[in-house]
């Protein structure tokens, strides 16, 4: 998992990331976005744009935002219909979906 967006992204979601990304890798939910881990290409662009600093390397995610690592990787894999690695967020456009532990 190279970069993870965080709690801070939860009903707020700028987008400023978004337009930032060259590997269009950063896929929007219902409440908040997500880094899909293997499309990321590890160039941090998204990370400085973010106004709500809500964006993190993992290797330096705080303490207090380590289980959005997980939330991230798991958003592609879980659900009725999981999004695995679709190859790029401007073709799937809103999902309408987030993982559990964001949803609820």
């Amino acid at each position: 998992m190279p970069y993870v967006i965080t709690d801070a992204c939860v009903d707020v979601m700028d987008k400023s990331c978004m337009e930032e990304c060259p590997a269009d890798c950063i896929y929007e939910g219902d409440r908040m976005l997500y880094i899909q881990p293997d499309e990321c290409v590890e160039c941090g662009r998204c990370e400085p744009v973010c106004p709500q600093i809500s964006i993190f390397h993992h290797e330096d995610l705080p303490d207090d935002r380590k289980p959005y690592e997980r939330i991230n990787a798991e958003f592609f894999t879980l659900g009725e219909q999981p999004l695995g690695s679709p190859g790029g967020a401007r073709k799937v456009g809103r999902t309408g979906q987030d993982h559990p532990e964001v949803g609820a």
